[in-house]
């Protein structure tokens, strides 16, 4: 039996072969005896798993070595506080870019540690656009510059990567593996594991080495990525079986022909998805087009009263998770990796169908 389409913002949809593979070695690990739940994560089978992973990961992304790639926990949100913890480096303010409500997150919590110089903002539109870079009033002595390339909550994504003097931070939680990255263009990336990578919990930070080692007296062990890098992200206990689910995926990903064919996938996904609802009466996007999310795309009905009908039609359909954020409304689908062009046109024909017997 087929199973349903997963359009959840997150956690969200796993590719069917990684839960199969995972779901045939839950018990016993490769003649170990173990699950991986169950090994102990300084064990030969363990470390080997974890060395594997980060070895993927780097060839994924053409991450090279002068940057490390930490597996931590706490998801993206413990380190909106890392962030400005480990690269004030004793400076007094950071630049960020507020286009949404992740971007409101980190800057609160960046407020705790310094002050914040908001570059540009586009909530005057409501969070509908990206303030194009010559708008922005950057800082001459800010310690980095952190944005968010794609706001989950509101499908808002920056079509280019900013240019600054200053080292880049991006918060990739929605975006990373979606696409090829020049990962040199950055100071740190890191990103939450429950869109593009796997189980929810794990967050991924890679960082420019020449960045680490001169973090504030007051940071915690468990936020000093000096300290994980040092101890290959095992200063404490790792999230052991979310780092071998995220292996799997990226075996899974270079299976698929890597970023490039991946991206190229993801693009037509969202061109199909945007095409339909531009040409509906019955749906509409509000986003500027330019700004448009491939990953998570919002969608409103014409009557905000057929929502629940939709909403309870939908899950019938085997089409699942389909309610914006509680903070926006409408409908959201989120088109991750996982989910391929038939998920696309299997929402499609639903809302063709809803429209014309609702419309």
């Amino acid at each position: 039996m087929n199973r349903p389409f997963n359009f959840c913002a997150g956690p969200a949809a796993l590719p069917e072969a990684v839960l199969q593979q995972a779901g045939g070695e839950l018990l016993d690990w490769r003649g170990t005896g173990l699950s991986v739940m169950e090994m102990s994560h300084r064990s030969k089978e363990f470390v080997a798993i974890a060395d594997t992973a980060e070895r993927d990961l780097r060839a994924l992304m053409g991450i090279t070595d002068d940057y490390a790639v930490l597996f931590l926990q706490g998801g993206a949100t413990a380190q909106f506080s890392a962030v400005p913890l480990n690269l004030l480096r004793g400076a007094a303010r950071a630049d960020y870019v507020n286009t949404g409500q992740w971007s409101i997150k980190a800057i609160a919590e960046a407020r705790k540690y310094c002050e914040v110089n908001v570059v540009a903002s586009s909530e005057a539109e409501r969070f509908m656009t990206v303030p194009p870079q010559a708008s922005w009033n950057v800082s001459a002595d800010a310690a980095y510059l952190h944005y968010t390339p794609n706001e989950t909550i509101g499908g808002l994504e920056f079509g280019w990567t900013p240019d600054v003097a200053v080292p880049l931070v991006a918060d990739m939680s929605s975006t990373i593996l979606s696409r090829p990255v020049d990962v040199s263009r950055f100071g740190a990336i890191y990103a939450g594991a429950q869109k593009n990578i796997g189980p929810a919990g794990l967050v991924i930070v890679i960082v420019r080495r020449d960045l680490l080692g001169a973090p504030d007296a007051c940071t915690p062990a468990v936020l000093d990525w000096s300290l994980q890098a040092a101890n290959a992200s095992m200063y404490n206990t790792p999230p052991t079986f979310s780092i071998y689910l995220a292996g799997l995926v990226f075996q899974w990903l270079q299976g698929q022909g890597g970023l490039a064919v991946v991206g190229e996938r993801n693009r037509r996904k969202a061109e199909v998805l945007y095409g339909y609802i531009d040409g509906s009466d019955f749906y509409g996007n509000p986003v500027e087009v330019a700004s448009r999310s491939w990953m998570n795309v919002p969608f409103t009905l014409a009557d905000a009263a057929l929502e629940k009908p939709f909403l309870t039609e939908a899950k019938a359909a085997g089409l699942l998770n389909l309610e914006g954020h509680r903070s926006v409304g409408g409908m959201r689908a989120s088109i991750y990796n996982a989910l391929g062009i038939d998920a696309v046109d299997a929402l499609i024909g639903f809302m063709r169908d809803f429209a014309a017997r609702r419309g």
